[in-house]
């Protein structure tokens, strides 16, 4: 009993190794997709050389997103190993692809007025990395919900993430809308604690949007409401927790006055701010 209770360990481990494996493989793979969509970024030069930590927060950001999408072809029940590494092969791959091409749009929608290379790359600029951290991330949140359903198929995924991009695409206009300050011209001024707080925004809709688009979809007239309800919350969630930022968390002073109207704008009154976001996103999608 001990002896088979040991094989049985070892096999688990092995076959978790292999797993770990496969995981880095794509890993690397999504590390050099993102070099060729974002071509111009030299990874080595920007972090060895220039010590540039816009691109690192940028990177970074990256990162993690790529290993949402990762993790979600790695979810569910295991059918075999054969069957899952191809099953990891298959969405990890469509993943890395939609990833990319999530960044790339969201980068022209979100932050239009900027050209991201010359504000990462050229200016260095910590609060446009943040942003595109947040991106990064966020795009990788709502396709880890996505790939990691059950009742996946191909056009489900693209329609989805179709979807979900563009609500947070719109999401992000509405935060714009709702600070009494204008987004792109405090970023263009290399305020990084403005890049802080729409970070924190962006992460806290995608995380809504993950919630809204993995559950069973039982009819796409269903599924339709279901967005549509978590849409209106991630709408109403912006100017509600920055109200609650302003009045209960940082009560005896302006939130406004501390990230625009300092100086040094206080990034730490941002990351309380960004906090709040995304603090108030997980209480609803546990709560839901």
């Amino acid at each position: 009993m001990v002896l088979n209770n040991i094989l049985l360990d070892l096999d688990n481990v092995l076959v978790g190794l292999i797993y770990i494996l496969a995981s880095f493989l794509f890993f690397a793979i999504g590390k050099y997709a993102y070099k060729v969509v974002h071509k111009g970024f030299d990874a080595d030069h920007e972090l060895v050389e220039k010590d540039n930590f816009a691109f690192a927060i940028a990177q970074a950001g990256y990162y993690v997103g790529l290993l949402l999408v990762i993790g979600s072809a790695l979810k569910g029940e295991s059918n075999g190993l054969i069957n899952d590494l191809i099953q990891l092969g298959i969405y990890a791959t469509l993943g890395i692809v939609l990833l990319n091409i999530g960044m790339v749009i969201s980068d022209k929608l979100v932050l239009p007025n900027f050209k991201m290379k010359k504000e990462i790359v050229d200016d260095q600029n910590a609060g446009v990395g943040a942003v595109e951290a947040a991106i990064a991330i966020g795009t990788g949140l709502i396709l880890h919900g996505i790939i990691s359903a059950d009742h996946i198929d191909f056009a489900i995924v693209l329609m989805d993430f179709t979807i979900a991009q563009l609500i947070f695409v719109l999401t992000s206009k509405v935060y714009n809308w709702i600070t009494p300050y204008n987004i792109h011209e405090h970023l263009e001024k290399d305020n990084v604690a403005v890049g802080v707080g729409f970070a924190g925004a962006l992460l806290a809709v995608a995380n809504i949007l993950r919630f809204a688009v993995s559950g069973e979809i039982e009819s796409w007239h269903d599924f339709g409401l279901v967005i549509v309800f978590d849409v209106l919350i991630a709408l109403a969630i912006l100017p509600i927790t920055r109200f609650i930022t302003d009045k209960i968390l940082l009560p005896k002073r302006s939130l406004t006055d501390e990230i625009i109207n300092q100086d040094h704008p206080n990034v730490g009154a941002a990351l309380i701010e960004a906090f709040a976001y995304i603090g108030g996103s997980m209480l609803i999608t546990w709560c839901l």
